[in-house]
């Protein structure tokens, strides 16, 4: 085959769908299940994994709504109040605010279509609290959320007998820039290329924390593959700057390989939402230094900093974190609110009954992503972004148990608008199969089994080292921009790169590093821009919050290539949201001592 045929590599397969789903967590679900119900038959959702093997079962502490089973005063106004104020008012007032307003009704959904929540007494949906929330509003199933709730969303979609294909990656968005008409992927158990006419594309494709090296994703995930897809087909990135670093990763000897692969594995907030507490290596209950009101349950940036202030001022633990400790419950309360942390730090011999475990920050989440409108969609006709691909909802640092509500409201929000305006599949036109499609395809081919100077996980760990060292809780102007200069070294290495046949792992992470690229570059410029601390962007040049700069900073591809920005203001709160974050309301902490 010679070089030119490469470059028009045909399809293997084309398939015709109305409405593509790319992601099967519970937004990708969710949008379909809505699609389904409104009698949208066809859909077709895709998965990198086997069904019902998404991120979303790692999400464990609860999911917000203002139920008010335990808090009654609670209200979806004081739940959105909540939301601005720990985004630092860099949120999308609307975005919140149809999240906030749509969690009550899609928690009893959940619960009627068999979600195994935690009941009070009287049977009711149980809540908890959790960091920076004014009332007891974190609905949950133990410790395991995320995974009931994935697995309450996969029954009701095989209920409605909804098509789904795992085993697929989409590679491409095939858009002129305003419209778009399908996505090119392919198989990874085949190895064939796949073209997909689409009149409707939604990226449920997670978020970007795993750019790090430090964080709660598997690696083969939360690499940025939907934000960057949409920048690509024209569509504008908002609010990269602002990632979420968990306080509680587990910190690990990872010199140890029975305890390395679980390196900054989430350990719950529900953890501290029942009472756990923090120390340093010291003893001190340092929390009361830094926060003495809300202490182990405020905002997540403010308690990362926190723990990241103690290592760095010599009172971490050998692996370079702190002691979170809950020996003051009792056994049978653990072991009943908190089952799957309990069971693990036993398999790893730390009995959390009567002794601490060791945590450090670790990242969690992007706030932001792809800039999109109060339905979901994108400046590019057709091509919706929901869940942790988007951006809006969280501003500067998102909410404790926000994030499962996002999937959920924005997939319903979605799956309505969408509905109303299907009109059958839609068919990319030959100029973009063959200007577009084709050479994509090509290059694929053109990668698989390439020889290279360099190992592909060897520049996939360059660029998360890069992340955590220059973009990571602590910034300043010098670390930046020699991040920027480091990412186009690695940039370079990319083409010099030794990969497997499509089948192989390698060739997978070689299409994720160019989607990392795309995203580290983001998040470095809207840092490096970004001349304030705001939430989880923090600038030891700039350690004060600005007001001039409450604002979103969005990013585009230029004409002629590269990356452009503008920033836009943020619109304002309802009248009922206003009145809230008026009254002040704020959790009395030690209602929990």
């Amino acid at each position: 085959m010679t070089a030119d045929d490469k470059r028009r590599e045909p399809a293997s397969e084309h398939i015709d769908v109305s409405v593509l789903v790319i992601g099967a967590g519970g937004a990708g679900a969710r949008t379909a299940i809505e699609l389904a119900e409104r009698g949208v038959d066809d859909v077709l959702v895709l998965g990198k994994r086997n069904h019902g093997d998404a991120h979303t079962t790692w999400a464990r502490g609860g999911i917000n709504g203002a139920l008010g089973t335990r808090d009654p005063e609670d209200s979806w106004a004081i739940h959105a109040a909540d939301t601005l104020n720990e985004g630092h008012f860099v949120n999308d007032p609307n975005k919140v605010e149809t999240v906030t307003k749509q969690m009550p009704d899609r928690l009893r959904e959940l619960d009627e279509w068999g979600m195994d929540f935690s009941r009070t007494d009287g049977g009711d949906i149980d809540q908890r609290f959790f960091g920076a929330q004014s009332f007891r509003r974190t609905a949950f199933a133990g410790d395991h959320t995320g995974e009931s709730m994935l697995n309450t969303l996969v029954d009701r979609a095989q209920e409605l007998e909804i098509p789904y294909r795992e085993n697929v990656m989409i590679t491409k968005l095939l858009s002129d820039g305003d419209q778009l008409h399908g996505a090119a992927g392919f198989d990874m158990e085949s190895g064939d290329l796949l073209l997909f006419n689409a009149g409707t594309v939604v990226l449920a494709a997670g978020g970007y924390a795993a750019t790090y090296n430090r964080h709660t994703s598997r690696d083969d995930e939360n690499n940025g593959d939907g934000p960057a897809l949409a920048y690509a087909a024209g569509a504008e990135l908002m609010d990269m700057e602002f990632v979420q670093f968990h306080p509680t990763g587990m910190a690990v000897d990872e010199n140890d390989p029975e305890w390395e692969p679980w390196s900054g594995r989430l350990v719950t907030e529900a953890v501290r939402g029942e009472g756990g507490r923090l120390f340093n290596a010291d003893g001190e209950r340092f929390m009361e230094r830094y926060s003495p009101d809300q202490m182990e349950l405020d905002a997540r940036d403010v308690v990362a900093r926190a723990i990241a202030e103690e290592v760095a001022n010599g009172r971490g633990t050998d692996n370079g974190g702190v002691y979170l400790d809950l020996s003051h419950r009792d056994r049978a309360f653990i072991r009943e609110r908190l089952p799957r942390m309990y069971e693990r730090f036993q398999k790893l011999g730390v009995d959390m009954a009567s002794e601490p475990v060791e945590v450090a920050p670790t990242a969690h989440y992007g706030m932001g992503g792809v800039a999109v409108d109060r339905y979901g969609e994108t400046s590019v006709d057709g091509l919706y972004a929901i869940g942790e691909t988007m951006a809006g909802v969280h501003g500067a640092n998102r909410l404790g148990g926000n994030s499962l509500a996002e999937t959920v409201a924005f997939g319903a929000v979605a799956g309505e608008q969408i509905a109303q305006r299907v009109d059958g599949p839609g068919t990319v036109p030959t100029r973009l199969v063959r200007s577009v499609a084709e050479p994509h395809f090509g290059d694929l081919s053109e990668m698989a089994d390439r020889d290279g100077e360099y190992d592909v996980m060897a520049v996939f760990t360059e660029i998360q080292d890069l992340m955590w060292n220059h973009a990571g809780i602590l910034r300043d102007t010098e670390t930046l921009e020699a991040g920027l200069d480091r990412l186009a070294e690695v940039r370079q290495q990319t083409k010099e790169m030794r990969v497997g046949p499509m089948t192989a792992d390698s060739f997978e992470f070689a299409v994720d590093i160019g989607f990392m690229i795309t995203i580290a570059e983001s998040v470095l410029r809207g840092a490096l821009q970004r001349t304030e601390s705001r939430g989880a962007h923090y600038r030891r040049d700039y350690p004060e919050i600005d007001s001039d700069f409450q604002k979103n900073i969005y990013f585009e591809m230029a004409d002629l290539g590269g990356m452009t920005s503008h920033t836009e203001p943020v619109g304002t709160p309802s009248p009922a949201v206003q009145e809230a974050l008026d009254e002040g309301h704020e959790l009395d902490y030690h209602q929990l001592e």
